[in-house]
């Protein structure tokens, strides 16, 4: 897993030009895709900082990032986030 901080923008469903922030991106050898993981920083009612992820081309040939297909890929990219939640919080405690 590859960390960066870096600012990109992409257009959302109505066209409209927003800044993310990357937080990480991952290969899954389940689904033999790349994925990146990236916030808008925009935090909900309960407090949670909304958080999305995307299929990219690390080889930066295709410049497009695509949703997720499916529940398994769902499936991985949730386990990836809650494995680093639980990081997290176990070191917040120590």
């Amino acid at each position: 897993m590859e960390t960066s901080k870096s600012l990109f923008s992409l257009k959302n469903d109505l066209g409209e030009e927003k800044t993310y922030e990357m937080l990480f991106t991952f290969d899954s050898e389940v689904t033999k895709k790349s994925y990146m993981v990236y916030t808008d920083h925009y935090v909900d009612k309960d407090g949670k900082e909304r958080v999305y992820a995307s299929i990219y081309d690390p080889s930066g040939e295709d410049q497009n990032v695509y949703p997720i297909e499916t529940e398994a890929e769902w499936d991985v990219i949730e386990n990836i986030l809650n494995s680093i939640q639980s990081k997290i919080e176990s070191s917040d405690k120590a």
